[in-house]
């Protein structure tokens, strides 16, 4: 009874079932630390912000902002308040903070410019900074937001969720396709037709999604076809550079892709907490990674008006191509080679002796 169970286990639990479950104990714990490591202690770091004050005074205030404990801000002075909201529709800020020539009774004429529609976390932070800083001046201030986030948009997280469900679906699309047909096509015809599936998958997707998010919850209103395109390209390049790990690698290729879509990926694509407040390594990696490609693009077509949104497209653009030739690749690399005899002489039969 003893040595049949044993048996049971040696074939029950093979080398290959061990490795794939410590393969997946490792992304596991990778996943946890990334997003505790991400998330556990939000800190500004050198936060964008625009500094307008009479020309007496502005020197002195940039220098004392960017010499805050921790260097929560970098101040850029600018000449006047039109060149800092500017800063702010370019998307070189997050912030202007505008000081006004008044006497400390006339104090609250300074303003602090936000725009919450790039992260409105960044703009609760720099409230809090410029509290600090005119309460120890005696000084008060209102705050302005020129970017709001709409009214179904709360707190500017539909564009992060939206591009999340792009990314996964691209993703899931190449695994479910995997599945049913293998990871490696069989030959560059059978990638192809996968590619192009994937395209229509891509085109579909992308306007599914601009549908749900404007049409049926109304979290973002309009931009029906900028949203549209972005999606579908954040769609094929997800998915494609999926299908050419997995050409490449087999299972371990989706390994490798939930490594970098969603334990390095999410957590850095600046949703609830932008790049400024994130740890330095997910600060590095977040802008060339689909979820923060995608967020930061979203964010520009719905509230900069494009912004952006060029950078994104190109990188996905760098990822269509890499899943393209990589899978293409892949698959050439894959085929078994025709060995070709050299001819040989025909004979007329056995040869008679003399």
């Amino acid at each position: 009874m003893k040595s049949g169970f044993l048996h049971e286990l040696r074939d029950g639990v093979t080398p290959r079932a061990g490795a794939l479950v410590l393969a997946v104990l490792a992304v596991q714990l990778a996943f946890i630390a990334s997003y505790i490591g991400a998330f556990h202690e939000p800190t500004p770091h050198r936060i964008p912000i625009a500094v307008a004050a009479p020309p007496q005074q502005v020197g002195a205030l940039v220098r004392q902002l960017d010499a805050l404990p921790g260097t929560p801000l970098d101040a850029v002075a600018v000449p006047d308040e039109a060149s800092a909201r500017r800063m702010i529709d370019r998307r070189e800020v997050y912030g202007a903070f505008v000081v006004s020539s008044a006497s400390t009774d006339a104090a609250s004429a300074d303003r602090l410019i936000i725009a919450s529609g790039a992260g409105a976390s960044v703009g609760q932070v720099l409230e809090q900074i410029i509290t600090s800083v005119e309460d120890g001046q005696d000084r008060a201030f209102t705050v302005e937001d020129v970017k709001p986030a709409l009214v179904g948009d709360a707190r500017g997280l539909s564009g992060f969720y939206l591009a999340l469900g792009w990314v996964v679906g691209g993703y899931l699309v190449a695994i479910a396709l995997s599945t049913s047909k293998g990871s490696r096509p069989a030959n560059p015809h059978r990638a192809v037709i996968r590619l192009l599936s994937l395209l229509a998958y891509a085109l579909l997707s992308g306007l599914g999604g601009a549908l749900v998010t404007g049409a049926v919850y109304g979290a973002i209103d309009g931009h029906l076809a900028q949203l549209t395109w972005f999606g579908a390209l954040l769609v094929f390049a997800s998915g494609a550079f999926t299908m050419a790990l997995q050409a490449a690698f087999g299972f371990i290729g989706t390994g490798l892709t939930v490594l970098l879509f969603v334990v390095l990926g999410n957590p850095s694509a600046g949703g609830a907490y932008p790049a400024p407040l994130l740890p330095p390594f997910w600060r590095a990696v977040g802008p060339w990674l689909p979820p923060g490609l995608g967020t930061e693009a979203i964010r520009g077509i719905v509230y900069f008006h494009g912004v952006g949104v060029g950078r994104s497209a190109l990188i996905l653009c760098g990822y269509c191509l890499l899943g393209v030739l990589g899978t293409l690749a892949a698959v050439a690399a894959g085929q078994p080679r025709k060995v070709t005899l050299p001819p040989t002489a025909p004979t007329d039969g056995p040869s008679k002796p003399d």
